[in-house]
């Protein structure tokens, strides 16, 4: 059962999430310019959107999961000390 509660917690570091910026800022940009002139060559608005929509998915594929690949940095929290235990 916890296995599975970490898996859907979705636990990435901030290296991780700027990782992901970055792969999602270039791969919607260069799909879209890919889907525009596949579309523009072969003359059909169909082609261009369901390519596009094709890219998205698989974007979201890479990028929604939280894969081990996006919290290869993780954060390293201090310890409460004993000066805060004792006034809480």
């Amino acid at each position: 059962m916890s296995a599975l509660s970490e898996m859907f917690e979705g636990k990435i570091d901030f290296h991780g999430q700027r990782l992901v910026d970055q792969i999602s800022k270039v791969v919607l940009v260069a799909a879209a310019i890919i889907s525009f002139i596949v579309g523009f060559a072969m003359q059909s608005l169909q082609v261009t959107f369901f390519l596009y929509g094709v890219c998205i998915v698989i974007l979201a594929l890479v990028v929604i999961p939280p894969w081990p690949m996006f919290n290869s940095h993780p954060v390293k929290w201090l310890s409460v000390s004993e000066e805060e235990k004792k006034t809480k």
